[in-house]
């Protein structure tokens, strides 16, 4: 399994922004995840996927609009400031 960042931006301008938004989490809810009360709009996933896979799948719930970003994380090449039990969700799974 790998861990993988991910982070967006929905269009806010939109009419139906809020259940735009509410299918976009359920969609990132089919993989185990954590989130960072401090990052509103980044989740790290665990999955077997690639990063292809994982972006291909969370744009269905997209549009031209808006923008996601999704990148693996590896052992010893990265750094933040999260919470401790965000970082002891990600730390075993790297």
């Amino acid at each position: 399994m790998s861990v993988f960042v991910v982070t967006w931006n929905l269009n806010k301008e939109r009419s139906n922004y809020s259940a735009a938004r509410t299918a976009f989490i359920a969609q990132l809810e089919n993989y185990t995840n954590k989130s960072d009360s401090g990052l509103e709009s980044v989740r790290f996933i665990e999955t077997n996927q690639s990063a292809d896979q994982v972006d291909s799948f969370l744009r269905q719930k997209m549009d031209q609009n808006d923008r996601l970003l999704v990148s693996k994380m590896n052992h010893g090449q990265h750094q933040g400031w999260l919470s401790k039990e965000v970082w002891d969700w990600i730390d075993p799974r790297l």
